[in-house]
C-alpha cells in the first residue's frame, strides 16, 4: 500500500479488470474464494522462502495477513450463504489497481 509520501513518487498507473459482472451466489463464492485462497497461497509461500534457512525468522507480517484474508472469506461466506438462502445474484467489481515507482 503506498503511503502519500511514495504517491508523489508514482510514474504510472495501471488497471486489470480481473471480474465483473453478475453471477450466482455459488458462482460467486467459487470466484471469491478462489482469489482469497490465491493470495494466502502466495503469503505462505512468501513466509516459507523467509524461513528457509532462518527457523526464527520474523514471519509476524505474513502470519498476520494470511489471519486477515481468512477473515476475509469467512465473512464472504456468510455473507454468500445468505445470498444463496435467499435466491439473490451476485454483482462482482473486481479491479485490480496497481503502480510502478519512480
Amino acid at each position: 500500500m503506498l503511503n502519500l509520501k511514495d504517491q508523489a513518487n508514482v510514474q504510472t498507473t495501471q488497471k486489470v479488470q480481473l471480474v465483473e459482472g453478475g453471477f450466482s451466489a455459488s458462482e460467486a463464492m467459487d470466484v471469491i474464494c478462489a482469489l482469497i485462497e490465491q493470495k494466502i497461497n502466495f503469503h505462505k509461500l512468501q513466509r516459507l522462502s523467509i524461513c528457509e534457512g532462518h527457523c526464527d525468522a520474523d514471519t509476524e507480517f505474513e502470519n498476520r495477513r494470511i489471519d486477515e484474508l481468512l477473515n476475509e472469506m469467512k465473512i464472504a461466506k456468510e455473507y454468500l450463504v445468505e445470498a444463496r438462502r435467499n435466491g439473490q445474484m451476485v454483482t462482482i467489481n473486481g479491479v485490480l489497481d496497481f503502480s510502478i515507482l519512480k
